[in-house]
C-alpha cells in the first residue's frame, strides 16, 4: 500500500553554483510512501493512516535548508519522514530542479531515490 504526493512545487536555494544559492529555483517533488492503511480503509479514521499534509510540512521544512546536492536533500527528507512517521517502511523520492543553470535547453534535472526502513538512515 502506498500513499503518493505527486508534483509538489517548492521554491528553494539548492545548488553548487553561488548563483543558485542567491537566486533559488523551483523544485518538483514526487513521493511514494509505503505504509499499511488497511485499518483506515475500514474505519475512515485519519488517525489510522499517514496524514499527508503533515508529510508535506516535513518536506517543506527540509527544503528550506540549503544544500549543494539534491542527493543530500533527498536523504534529509527521507531521514526526517522516517523519524516523524514510524509507520512508513519505504520512501521513493523524485526531486527535480526546474530550468537548471547548465548552459543547455533543459526542462528539469533531478534524482530518484528509494529508502527502506532497514537502510542506515
Amino acid at each position: 500500500m502506498y500513499i503518493h504526493l505527486k508534483g509538489l512545487k517548492l521554491f528553494a536555494y539548492h545548488g553548487v553554483l553561488p548563483q543558485e544559492n542567491k537566486v533559488g529555483a523551483e523544485y518538483t517533488i514526487n513521493l511514494s510512501l509505503k505504509t499499511d492503511f488497511s485499518k483506515a480503509a475500514e474505519n475512515d479514521r485519519l488517525e489510522d493512516t499517514t496524514d499527508y499534509s503533515k508529510v508535506f510540512d516535513t518536506v517543506k521544512k527540509e527544503m528550506k535548508v540549503p544544500s549543494r546536492l539534491l542527493e543530500h536533500v533527498s536523504y534529509r527528507i527521507a531521514r526526517h519522514i522516517f523519524q516523524d512517521f514510524p509507520e512508513i517502511t519505504e520512501i521513493r523520492i523524485g526531486l527535480y530542479k526546474q530550468n537548471p543553470p547548465m548552459g543547455a535547453d533543459c526542462e528539469q534535472t533531478g534524482i530518484e531515490s528509494i529508502y527502506t526502513k532497514t537502510d542506515e538512515i
